[in-house]
């Protein structure tokens, strides 16, 4: 249902309009005069104006003026008399929708309601969709990097890196391998006011403690063995910028006394010197581990566990935002089909849905893999089934493959024979998948792992 706000100082013509509009299941808002009729559109708003050209006080080109100041994309139509064609002709020029000549019959005013509101749809969905290009390219694209997604969990995590960006807190990052923890620290720095300084990464898990102080710290030359010149540590390289600290749960209790110290006093000595060292350095962190249950068992100090977690993010696994898979899917396409498989730009159905029914345990770090190994084996344009990994195939590709080189097991061939008989009951029962399960005497449950451990779709 939509406004039609009625502008025209004759009562007659201003009520049978309203009742033409109320007819068509619309709301009618009737105005006997220009002010009057503005005052109307700024109260309700409208989403179709029809207005007398000539009336006393505002004319219809006045009010035309401040319809398309209220809202560019509202049409606006002038009812005319004859012998002012012309200024109706003008008024056009200067942004009427359309004019009608009095007298004019019922139909006819339906008509260019309708066409009116169709108009109005369009503008609208026009606008709507180059706002939402426009946020994408200046958020998605830009902002969050190679972050992908829009179902409400990717949402949440977008929404607390605008808000905790342009503040210097600590934040620390949760979520299972390969769901995408550095690229949310890498968008925080970059939606922050530290953008143009540096962002330095430690991981934390892949170097061993006797070696992670120098890394984090730096050292003096002479300090140990094979220290032949001083080097600057993470700290002091991040200074003014962002340091991440990736997977900071496998960092020992004696290194967190020390991180603890350097984010509580901002500075810290090299190892083997004596002059302390002051830094400015946000700090982000990421774990795959849950630190408050590393906390309550003794493993993790309480102490830096709040110092880390002043905002916390939690990543979503993959299996739980399924709704990003296409998107995602079709971002590793285009970054990585120039240099592996230049002539395929997408991935047809069943492959899709393959992908979809896999839980993905190594999340999107697994995805990307998944997709480049498909590119390398895809043939034309779209990633198929038989270009998927082994494991993705599915049983009914993966045993045709086996079938084609003559390697046939006894459980394969009776697989294929009770697929064959799942066919003809499937096809007896026209598609209808409780009436296929009572023919073959089994589950309906049961019938659904069949049709997807067979691929029968």
């Amino acid at each position: 249902m939509a406004i039609i706000l009625i502008i025209d100082d004759n009562e007659t013509i201003r009520e049978g309009l309203g009742q033409v509009v109320r007819k068509l299941g619309h709301t009618a808002h009737l105005a006997p005069s220009g002010t009057a009729g503005l005052a109307l559109l700024r109260k309700h708003g409208a989403d179709f104006v029809i207005t007398d050209l000539k009336m006393d006080g505002l004319d219809g080109v006045e009010v035309l003026r401040q319809v398309h100041e209220h809202d560019p994309d509202l049409p606006a139509m002038i009812i005319t008399a004859f012998g002012t064609v012309d200024t109706a002709v003008e008024a056009m020029k200067i942004g009427a929708f359309d004019f009608l000549q009095k007298p004019f019959p019922p139909e006819v005013v339906r008509l260019k309601v309708e066409r009116a509101l169709e108009f109005r749809a369009a503008r609208l969905l026009a606008t709507r969709l180059n706002a939402e290009n426009e946020y994408l390219r200046t958020n998605d694209a830009q902002a969050f990097g190679e972050l992908v997604g829009s179902t409400d969990e990717m949402r949440r995590v977008f929404t607390t890196i605008e808000r905790v960006a342009p503040t210097d807190a600590s934040v620390a990052i949760y979520g299972e391998s390969g769901t995408g923890k550095e690229l949310v620290a890498r968008a925080i720095h970059t939606c922050s006011k530290r953008a143009d300084r540096p962002f330095i990464k430690v991981n934390c898990g892949a170097i061993v403690d006797t070696l992670l102080e120098s890394e984090l710290f730096g050292h003096e030359k002479g300090s140990f063995t094979g220290a032949i010149k001083r080097k600057l540590g993470r700290f002091e390289l991040a200074d003014t910028g962002t340091l991440f600290l990736d997977e900071v749960g496998d960092v020992s209790p004696a290194m967190q006394l020390k991180l603890l110290r350097v984010l509580q006093e901002r500075e810290f000595e090299r190892v083997g010197g004596e002059s302390t060292v002051k830094v400015d350095v946000r700090m982000l962190s990421a774990t795959n581990k849950d630190l408050a249950r590393e906390v309550a068992e003794g493993r993790f100090r309480e102490d830096l566990y709040y110092r880390l977690q002043v905002v916390p993010i939690t990543v979503p696994p993959l299996r739980d935002r399924k709704g990003d898979l296409a998107p995602l899917i079709h971002h590793f396409i285009r970054k990585l089909a120039p240099r592996t498989n230049a002539a395929v730009t997408g991935i047809d159905g069943p492959a899709l849905a393959r992908l979809h029914a896999y839980h993905w345990p190594g999340n999107v770090r697994e995805l990307e893999n998944v997709i480049e190994q498909s590119l390398v084996f895809a043939e034309g344009d779209r990633i198929t089934p038989l270009a998927l990994p082994m494991f993705l195939k599915g049983e009914s590709v993966a045993r045709s493959e086996r079938v084609a080189s003559g390697e046939r097991s006894l459980p394969e061939i009776l697989d294929e024979l009770e697929r064959e008989l799942i066919l003809k009951a499937y096809e007896k029962a026209k598609g209808v998948k409780t009436e296929t399960a009572r023919l073959l005497g089994v589950k309906t449950s049961a019938l659904y792992y069949k049709l997807e451990k067979y691929g029968i779709t």
